[in-house]
């Protein structure tokens, strides 16, 4: 098998789709800060095709990747988007982690209609008729995690941290709004922000732990993305803070990041995802299973893996129904496409081209996995945040009011919205 998955990645990279009946396009970083997290997602492609392939295709006709590497550049990720679908012509195209690479590519997407499934947790606010969103949304994660801090933990003061791009920016401004309709005050609530690949975190540290120097019960809640975390954890370890003292929750940390970090002093700080590797159940132990086989025993899996699973085989399954791969024709097959999560449950593909999904919390523990500690049943996925004011009145419907912007109040489709 592993042989296998090496052909294939091989094949793609040399870019020698041209005899594929199915062009699949995995638009993944390889290289640079956030190669640490998307490297893996490649590779989860790349089993999930040769497993397809190995049950004879879809509809009779084999699929094989072509892969590119847009380096953690965003302006490339549009590059190569636009490559995949003009040159390699790709059917579909899985692919992006960071907010801002897909807002690189989203133009590309919508003016070729090309088909992209994101499988990352993000800060919603959009919605396009070009894009699944198989991630979680900010009521998938962001805002249950808050609540876990308010309700069981009793956290009085919030230092929301994160990496500077759209995501945590907008999460954080739906966060600060939440807090503050929750009675926290606007003076206990300090928000950062640092550069992709940040390394001194010596004073960000400090300043959170200053936070408390009240008594009050001072809470972390992390976007910090890609290899940035590595520095950010290793300074917490270092300064002493246990969890017991600062929870952190983050949104972007999950088994694959903690592989690379020494977890001794981690242990109790925590994540929000909607997967865990520990999660119980014979689906995932057979995922697990099929994955270390074919990637090696000290492989982990991760949510956006779990994402791309579901997303991909909803997508195998509305091919086989459309009796094509043309994206019109698969859009209107995926709404009501249900696959079983590896939770337990069933994942739903909604007229907002979101996924119902349940929300986990897990907590770290020395082996670098999760002890699941907060589990909820699905939760639909919300394109627009019922917290601030302006997205409130904002419903995305694609299959009924082939609208992604519908405004209730109006009983009209905006067509145009800008959050960053």
């Amino acid at each position: 098998m592993k042989k296998l998955l090496l052909a294939s990645a091989i094949s793609a990279v040399a870019a020698s789709a041209a005899t594929a009946d199915i062009k699949v396009g995995v638009l993944h970083s390889l290289s640079g800060t956030m190669a640490i997290s998307e490297t893996t997602l490649k590779d989860t492609m790349l089993m999930l095709i040769d497993q397809q392939n190995a049950k004879g295709g879809i509809n009779g006709e084999m699929l094989e990747a072509v892969v590119v590497d847009p380096a953690s550049d965003w302006p490339l990720f549009a590059e190569k988007a636009r490559e995949l679908l003009t040159v390699h012509e790709v059917d579909v195209i899985f692919g992006n982690w960071t907010s801002v690479s897909r807002k690189s590519v989203l133009p590309v997407i919508e003016e070729l209609n090309g088909l992209l499934f994101y499988p990352v947790q993000y800060e919603g606010e959009e919605s396009s008729k070009n894009v699944f969103y198989t991630g979680a949304a900010p009521n998938q994660q962001a805002i249950p995690a808050t609540d876990y801090y308010l309700e069981e933990l009793g956290v009085e003061k919030f230092a929301l941290l994160g990496t500077d791009y759209v995501y945590p920016r907008t999460t954080n401004k739906i966060l600060e709004q939440y807090l503050k309709d929750k009675g926290i005050a606007a003076e206990d609530i300090f928000v950062n922000y640092t550069p992709f690949g940040h390394s001194d975190w010596s004073k960000i540290v400090a300043d959170v732990v200053a936070l408390g120097a009240d008594g009050k019960k001072v809470g972390v809640i992390s976007t910090i993305n890609g290899d940035a975390n590595i520095g950010f954890y290793k300074e917490l370890a270092a300064a002493g803070i246990s969890a017991d003292d600062i929870p952190v929750v983050a949104f972007s940390v999950g088994e694959e990041e903690l592989a690379g970090l020494d977890t001794t002093n981690l242990v109790g700080h925590l994540a929000a995802w909607n997967y865990f590797q520990s999660a119980e159940g014979d689906a995932n132990a057979d995922f697990i299973d099929t994955w270390k086989e074919t990637m090696g025993a000290e492989r982990v899996t991760n949510d956006p893996m779990e994402a791309h699973y579901i997303g991909f085989n909803m997508w195998v399954n509305a091919v086989k129904e459309a009796g094509t791969t043309d994206v019109d024709a698969v859009r209107s097959a995926m709404y009501g496409q249900e696959f079983p999560n590896l939770t337990g449950g069933t994942a739903v593909m909604l007229p907002n081209h979101h996924l119902a999904k349940p929300v986990l919390i897990g907590e770290i523990q020395e082996d670098g996995q999760f002890d699941i500690i907060s589990q909820t049943a699905e939760v639909p996925g919300d394109a627009w945040t019922d917290f601030l004011p302006e997205s409130a009145v904002l419903k995305s419907d694609w299959k009924d009011l082939g609208c992604g912007m519908y405004n209730t109040e109006t009983e009209t489709c905006v067509q145009i919205k800008s959050n960053y």
